[in-house]
């Protein structure tokens, strides 16, 4: 493959989004963790829950920190890398941006420093709230980010208008509640209760090895476990309802996620393991779980996946389509008001397919003028590259369900077992810490990697939508990015690293007087007792 501006792009902007997402699943999990204890600390007033509302909520507090000054990046690269397609679609893609940013992250922004200076200016149940603002502002942000993400994997609610040659939106409910954007959202925030619990856990786990902070430690992973069980088979469901949405907005990425070349009678297998050859079009050595694919992508035995020689083959035919459109498009711009209208509603027949018309530019100016050989090579593009998706799927899928083993474990040992954990178990859970972090980067990429050669599927390719830059202004910011970041990554990990290994602080005072109480409460009902009970 020549590597040219549009990869150099698609380099950067991958560079920079998946190192945000480093820190994005973290924040979302432990800011409802955080907002849990501080739950029980209101309840019970027990200064141990306080002082693990404090020590996790620092730990976040870093986090969102490193979060924010990286996804501010992401913003200007819209403009900067990708004018055409923030020319082209910035009408419905910048308005849920729009909203996170004045609705999600103002809330989230605003309260965050309350709950970090407001311990001793707010009361108990006030300052509980705005831990519970914090979370939920948290989450919207994911929410609408996710949103205009998934207008781009299935673009709904919007049409072409061919006088201003962009997408406007038509239908703002459709977008809001667009099937993939509302799977993307529930499964990514599941992956990030997931990831805070394995943090959480993890962490705890070191304590426990070290015999520091054992009250803290042991609470802290009963909390992490059962909320992280409870994820983790979230995580698990609600990717399989990305896997059946995926079937009707996105066929082709589902079938190169299974390697199946072929449109297999219904119920199609699943590939459990195999070796892709994208150049036979084939999978060798593959293991086959009779008719699982079937029922994860359609829920019937009946209804057929079609395979990616029969989606090439479509995506041939509308090639062709798009022509069509494409010629019908400048007819209707050159004469505008004096247009044909046998013109106008041919380009109203073939309007849906004119993106697949642009996937030819790639080989020529003019989609008009392409040859048999470059329509057929602009099919073969809509061919994501198979192996590393199909791998990536794969490990991902089994990364969660060794989450759902582990919580499982954890939670068994936490409530019926005293929370008596054996030092194998602590150990394997120091080590699983990194695990989350894998699966969500993996999962980014299986929904990213799999939509090209499309920005907006089926809409607007990758290669019509970068900036006119040359290839050393891309270059050059790359490198700054890749410095700019990996100092920011050297200084997040040190001070999360710093403030585990200090420990949690601990308030002497309260946790003083809330003992006297304590004691106070056992003395009185011993001296009722006594009264109670006749002397012999």
């Amino acid at each position: 493959m020549e590597f040219g501006i549009v990869e150099l792009s698609r380099l950067q902007f991958a560079t920079t989004v998946m190192f945000h997402f480093l820190f994005v699943p973290l924040t979302l999990g432990l800011s409802i963790l955080v907002a849990i204890m501080e739950t029980v600390y209101v309840m019970t007033n027990r200064p141990i829950w306080r002082q693990m509302t404090k020590f996790w909520g620092m730990l976040f507090g870093i986090n969102f920190a490193l979060g924010v000054a990286t996804g501010i990046t992401m913003e200007f690269q819209f403009g900067m890398n990708w004018s055409y397609y923030s020319h082209y679609v910035g009408d419905i893609f910048g308005a849920p941006l729009a909203i996170e940013g004045l609705m999600a992250f103002f809330l989230e922004a605003t309260f965050v420093g309350l709950f970090f200076f407001g311990w001793d200016k707010l009361s108990k149940v006030a300052h509980l709230v705005v831990a519970w603002l914090v979370a939920i502002g948290s989450n919207f942000s994911a929410l609408w980010i996710l949103i205009a993400n998934g207008w781009m994997q299935n673009p709904v609610g919007a049409e072409f208008n061919p006088m201003t040659m962009r997408m406007e939106m038509t239908d703002f409910f459709a977008v809001l509640f667009n099937e993939v954007a509302q799977a993307k959202f529930v499964h990514t925030v599941s992956a990030g209760y997931v990831t805070a619990s394995v943090f959480v856990l993890g962490v705890s786990a070191w304590y426990l090895l070290r015999n520091r902070h054992v009250e803290l430690a042991r609470r802290s992973i009963t909390v992490a476990a059962a909320f992280g069980l409870a994820s983790a088979f979230s995580l698990v469901l609600l990717g399989d309802e990305s896997g059946y949405s995926a079937t009707h907005s996105q066929k082709m990425k589902l079938a190169a996620i299974e390697a199946m070349w072929e449109t297999h009678e219904a119920p199609a297998p699943f590939n459990l393991i195999g070796f892709p050859d994208q150049e036979a079009r084939e999978t060798h050595y593959a293991i086959e779980i009779p008719w699982a694919m079937g029922l994860i992508g359609t829920r019937s035995l009946t209804t057929e996946i079609p395979g990616i020689n029969d989606l090439v083959a479509n995506a041939e035919k509308r090639i062709r389509s798009g022509m069509i459109a494409y010629e019908a498009l400048l007819e209707v711009r050159e004469k505008r008001e004096a247009v044909d209208p046998a013109m106008s509603a041919q380009f109203e027949a073939h309007s849906a397919d004119l993106g697949f018309a642009y996937l030819l530019k790639k080989y020529v100016d003019n989609p008009l003028d392409a040859s048999e050989a470059q329509i057929k090579a602009a099919a073969d593009d809509t061919v994501p590259t198979v192996w590393p998706l199909f791998w990536a799927f794969r490990i991902m899928v089994g990364l969660g369900f060794g989450f759902i083993a582990t919580m499982g474990y954890f939670f068994y040992r936490a409530s019926f077992k005293g929370m008596n954990f054996p030092r194998p178990a602590l150990h394997m859970a120091v080590w699983m810490i990194p695990a989350p972090w894998i699966a969500a980067e993996l999962g980014w990429f299986v929904a990213e990697f799999g939509r090209q050669p499309w920005t907006v599927d089926g809409v607007l390719p990758t290669a019509m939508s970068v900036s006119a830059l040359s290839m050393t202004e891309v270059a050059i910011t790359l490198a700054g990015f890749v410095i700019f970041y990996t100092i920011l990554f050297v200084v997040e990990m040190g001070l999360m690293l710093k403030y585990i290994r200090i420990g949690p602080y601990q308030d002497v005072e309260e946790t003083d007087a809330w003992n006297k109480r304590h004691q106070d409460r056992l003395a009185g009902r011993r001296s009722a007792d006594s009264i109670a009970t006749p002397a012999e």
